[in-house]
């Protein structure tokens, strides 16, 4: 497979995970990390790289769609799965971005307010998306190397130009607090839902390259923008921790960003940052709420009234929720994280394994015993813990909000043994 090939298609991926609203949870994890950013920053990539690049390469083997990764389990739950995803996408990740737009592009120049930033947002998101323009696509192109470059600089600055002192901790589980804030990259999520479209992409520029090699390009691609992206992710973090002693204990995500780059470039670099990180943050809603608005119409016989009422209730929800800021939105999301994102991850992982590790039987059996077990999670999240806290007390994990990981494991390692013995 040609090398070209192989780079294009790694940037590709990179550039699907690397979502502007990633680039605020970072510096702020490893500023309140302190001397054990890097067992944070080992959580934080376990869920926000690891995890997302094996959904590509989950893709990659199923050579389809979102609705074929909970197929298994049964059609009817792959069904109610994809539209819990993009009802969560196009009421959190997608208002996100207008937040930390108005919080880091808007805010420093003009005394606005959030809502006032997120109607004129949503306008142009709606217009966009009606309209499917492809200006977006060509911006697209320059938005990542610009922000990589500054961020390059930025981390650059910081490692070279600092002493490596570090100050205490504020987490009591450093490992699983960086997992959990993995989850607010939405990025397993991404792998589901966006992955398949460069699967498509792949398979309709190489038609005359076979099955393997096609599926050994997005392996190697995959690992090569996971690789970049562990060490932007792990760079940001440990730049945080470099300036533990910069800023105050409650100082934003996007605060603390943008502190950074006028510490390490000036102004004017922090202000063409803010720019670049705000057209960044549109071109993702623009394409968050576009591929809910296809997914909809595809269910309802391509009617085009279906897709403009999906673009409506997608911009609603933006400005409803956008005028709130990025702070408020990542404590919102919480709950919804809690309940969707460990039954992404058991479908991503059971996807990967191999077939004869995985049958029909196997996927109902470990995504229920997920559901069961993420029950305490998501109840504790919303502050109802109370009614099962004895019972879930026991939950190995549960005091680090991944009760369900050894059940759904244990379960797995059973199913197989138990399908082995009646082969």
């Amino acid at each position: 497979m040609n090398r070209k090939i192989v780079a294009v298609t790694a940037f590709a991926l990179f550039s699907l995970f690397f979502g502007a609203g990633n680039l605020i949870l970072p510096p702020q994890l490893g500023f309140k990390s302190g001397n054990l950013w890097w067992v944070v920053a080992f959580g934080f990539c376990l869920s926000a790289v690891l995890i997302p690049i094996l959904g590509i390469l989950a893709h990659a083997k199923l050579q389809g769609t979102m609705f074929d990764f909970a197929k298994k389990v049964s059609p009817t739950f792959s069904l109610v799965y994809c539209y819990i995803v993009y009802a969560i996408s196009i009421a959190l990740p997608s208002p996100r971005t207008a937040s930390v737009t108005h919080e880091m592009a808007i805010q420093p120049i003009w005394d606005s307010s959030y809502l006032l930033t997120s109607i004129i947002y949503f306008a142009l998101v709606y217009v966009f998306v009606v309209n499917r323009s492809k200006i977006l696509d060509v911006i697209g192109k320059f938005l990542t190397p610009g922000i990589l470059i500054v961020l390059l600089l930025i981390i650059g600055a910081t490692i070279f130009n600092l002493d490596f002192t570090f100050g205490p901790t504020e987490f009591k589980s450093p490992f699983s607090h960086g997992i959990l804030e993995g989850y607010q990259t939405f990025d397993a999520i991404g792998a589901v839902v966006v992955g398949g479209v460069i699967i498509i992409s792949i398979n309709l520029k190489e038609t005359s390259t076979s099955y393997e090699v096609k599926k050994s390009l997005i392996r190697k691609a995959g690992w090569m923008a996971g690789l970049g992206l562990f060490l932007i992710y792990t760079g940001l973090i440990i730049t945080g921790a470099l300036f533990h002693d910069s800023f105050d204990a409650d100082v934003s995500r996007t605060s603390i960003l943008s502190g950074i780059s006028t510490e390490t470039l000036g102004n004017t670099a922090n202000l063409g940052l803010s720019i670049l990180v705000g057209l960044a943050c549109f071109t993702t809603a623009v394409g968050i709420i576009t591929g809910t608005a296809d997914f909809i119409k595809g269910r309802f016989n391509d009617s085009r009234l279906a897709y403009t009422i999906t673009t409506i209730i997608g911009c609603v929800l933006g400005v409803l929720v956008g005028q709130f800021n990025v702070g408020y939105i990542i404590a919102v999301a919480i709950p919804a994280l809690m309940f969707i994102y460990p039954i992404t991850i058991v479908l991503i992982l059971l996807n990967v394994v191999p077939d004869k590790y995985a049958s029909p039987k196997i996927f109902k059996w470990v995504v229920t015993a997920t559901i069961l077990f993420s029950i305490p999670d998501f109840l504790g999240s919303i502050g109802h813990a109370g009614a099962i806290s004895s019972l879930a007390a026991w939950i190995p994990l549960r005091e680090y909000h991944l009760g369900w990981v050894l059940p759904a494991l244990v379960v797995f390692i059973l199913g197989n043994l138990v399908a082995q013995k009646r082969a």
